[in-house]
């Protein structure tokens, strides 16, 4: 133990504070002992956003925990690297000491933001960069090549996707369109009108944007609700909207709705206008909507034998909490946690044969054509088409603490609460996991795509079956699986986010399974700020090769405060 001495108003301003009961005087000479002082020093942690804390931290603390602190002060995801002044990554096992960190320094929090979305059916992805930009991959007709409005997606805020095409919002709240035209990827006869754009909803071929009055621009195919044209005049206040295979209803401020889009798919509500009152949700099947109203009785409308029609089951149909849909009927929770079901009976529409198991139902998963229900004891009952995964008696054993539910096509995934996964249904769509069964251990999330899964453990590595052409093998890039965040899927193949930023891609070709033409990778960069403090800004590698040379389309970086866009 090391004495430490300094004389008091020379070195220290203790002017007036006690010590120990003392108040020292100038000139006195006072001795601490440094094995009972712990040091804290204050760092100033930047986001790339802009927003900054003040975070305080032990000397003798880990970077880690500095990085923790950050974070929590920042109100960030988890997941993220401290840069310091140089750029440089710093070690969170290392002590701040270590790390030569001293008050006053400026850091840089990178949090990997990059969030991918797919087309609801075939061939394209789209990766929303840390920055704003966008780099996309797959079929090219079908909203997997952005290269004509490449400099446009800057900013990004949101991505939508119909069938074969992608809708940006950018955050000036404009609009940026790609993919197929008549499925929405062309939205030039409404450019002007997309002004202050809030949020947008997708059907199988059209897009509906709410705007910031509250008012509704639609475009793409009018078959499948791109003209709004008739309802234009009732689309005021709107507050949300969903979408049915070919239509879409809007919810008003007053609770009202308003429908527009193929009357057979539910684009026609005027058989119940007068009933949709106070409605609360709107839950879409793949031809039919309903309604929640804000008593917690249900309106359906759109075809019957997608569940359109509720008129059977109208009396038990009180309280409901919560609807989910398969493509052909409803299932609905109530506040006692029964089920109520409508629609196609041999396709989820009929529960009647387990209806005495459904009691205290805590959440309801969907494949196509059938539903699995999740209890308060964390057992699992199946209805439906035993082909979609509608009997589950082969595995009912094994279904004991199961924590969650993905469905595929026509097979579902349960993740049991000490890690290991039961599968059922169709073999070819993952129902048959038993090829890799001893390697689903600590299982944190399951992805899927129409014909397989992806499940991720808890060391970041990735494990898949179900049809191989469709992500159901990924021994191709099992290497390049690591430390991975979260997975996206389209219908045939699968898209994983690494802790780097980076994407990994596996399955059909057609369905971006393979996005070697387009390398995306966060890289922080350290650049100066008009006002001379260092910064890491994103430098995002959006690198795309054709067949007759290799051009590269965005290697780009720009200081804060000088790009045009910020």
């Amino acid at each position: 133990m090391l004495p430490f001495l300094l004389q008091y108003g020379c070195d220290v301003p203790l002017s007036g504070q006690r010590l120990g009961g003392y108040v020292p005087q100038a000139g006195d000479e006072i001795t601490f002992n440094l094995a009972f002082i712990i040091m804290s020093i204050c760092i100033d942690v930047h986001l790339l956003s802009g927003k900054h804390a003040s975070v305080e931290v032990e000397t003798d603390a880990s970077v880690e925990s500095l990085k923790r602190r950050a974070q929590s002060a920042l109100v960030v995801p988890s997941r993220g690297r401290l840069l310091n002044s140089s750029g440089e990554v710093l070690d969170g096992a290392q002590t701040v000491t270590e790390a030569k960190l001293t008050s006053g320094d400026v850091l840089t929090l990178h949090v990997n933001q990059v969030q991918l979305q797919a087309t609801k059916d075939y061939a394209g992805f789209a990766a929303l960069l840390g920055h704003g930009s966008v780099a996309t991959w797959g079929r090219a007709g079908c909203g997997g090549d952005s290269s004509a409005v490449q400099e446009q997606l800057r900013d990004v805020q949101q991505i939508q996707t119909s069938e074969y095409a992608f809708a940006a919002v950018i955050c000036d709240g404009s609009v940026v369109t790609w993919g197929n035209g008549r499925f929405g990827g062309n939205c030039s006869a409404v450019q002007e009108q997309l002004r202050d754009v809030q949020q947008i909803q997708a059907s199988f071929g059209a897009f509906a944007a709410i705007l910031g009055d509250g008012s509704v621009v639609t475009w793409g195919n009018p078959f499948y609700g791109g003209d709004c044209s008739a309802v234009q005049d009732q689309l005021k206040n709107v507050q949300q909207i969903q979408a049915s295979f070919e239509a879409f209803a809007a919810i008003l401020g007053d609770g009202s709705v308003v429908t527009w889009g193929d009357a057979n798919h539910g684009g026609d509500s005027r058989r119940v206008q007068h009933q949709l009152k106070n409605v609360q949700q709107i839950q879409a099947s793949h031809r039919a909507f309903a309604a929640i109203l804000h008593d917690g009785s249900v309106v359906t409308w759109g075809d019957a034998d997608y569940g359109g029609d509720s008129s059977a089951v109208q009396d038990q149909l009180r309280d409901v909490q919560q609807i989910q849909a398969s493509d052909d009927a409803f299932a609905a929770i109530l506040r006692d946690g029964s089920v109520v079901t409508w629609g196609n009976g041999r396709f989820g529409g009929d529960s009647s044969a387990v209806e005495d198991q459904l009691r205290d139902v805590q959440q309801i998963q969907a494949s196509h054509q059938a539903f699995a229900a999740i209890l308060g004891d964390r057992s699992v009952v199946t209805w439906g088409n035993g082909y979609s995964g509608g009997d589950c008696s082969a595995v009912q054993d094994q279904l004991r603490d199961v924590q969650q539910i993905q469905a595929s096509g026509h097979a579902f995934a349960a993740i049991l609460g000490d890690g290991s996964v039961v599968t059922w249904g169709s073999a070819g769509y993952g129902g048959d996991s038993s090829a890799v069964r001893d390697q689903l251990r600590d299982v944190q999330q399951i992805q899927a795509s129409k014909n397989a899964f992806a499940a991720i453990l808890g060391d970041g590595s990735v494990v898949t079956w179900g049809n191989a052409l469709y992500g159901g093998d990924s021994r191709a890039v099992r290497d390049q699986l690591r430390d991975v965040q979260q997975i996206q899927a389209s219908c045939g193949a699968f898209a994983a986010i690494l802790g780097d930023g980076s994407v990994v891609t596996w399955g059909n070709d057609y369905s971006g399974g393979d996005s070697s033409a387009v390398q995306v990778q966060d890289v922080p960069a350290l650049l100066t700020c008009q006002d001379g403090h260092p910064e890491a800004i994103n430098v995002q590698q959006v690198t795309r090769y054709n067949a007759e040379r290799q051009s590269a389309i965005g290697m780009m970086s720009w200081a804060k405060g000088a790009h045009p866009y910020w």
